[in-house]
């Protein structure tokens, strides 16, 4: 049974910083592209990074580039959303997403961990 785990969301102010991870079981980690998407209430669900299953190659959305860092652990089977500078536009409930190397629709999903930036 592949599990994907969430968790370092919470509530912090403008300007500062989490630290999100998701624990993967189930699955052999390293045939998996990982990605982090969130989604904002009344918004739909957006791809904020995603890592390839070596490591080498890493995407990020735009309005989240240069803040925001992502990585991962294939022995430790975890991948890491490092966000800083954290801005009001940045709440929303962040989910990691695993997607096979060459089975596209091979996908799984976390529950989420929410995000609220806030004074």
């Amino acid at each position: 049974q592949v599990q994907l785990v969430e968790s370092g969301g919470g509530l912090v102010q403008p300007g500062g910083s989490l630290r999100l991870s998701c624990v993967a079981s189930g699955l052999t980690f390293s045939s998996y592209v990982m990605s982090w998407y969130r989604q904002a209430p009344g918004m739909e669900r957006e791809l904020v990074a995603d890592v390839s299953s070596t490591g080498g190659s890493i995407n990020y959305a735009s309005s989240v580039k240069g803040r925001f860092t992502i990585s991962r652990d294939n022995v430790r089977k975890t991948v890491t959303l490092q966000m800083n500078n954290l801005e009001a536009e940045d709440t929303a409930v962040y989910y990691c997403m695993a997607r096979h190397i060459r089975v596209n629709s091979n996908q799984y999903w976390g529950k989420g961990t929410l995000v609220t930036v806030s004074s």
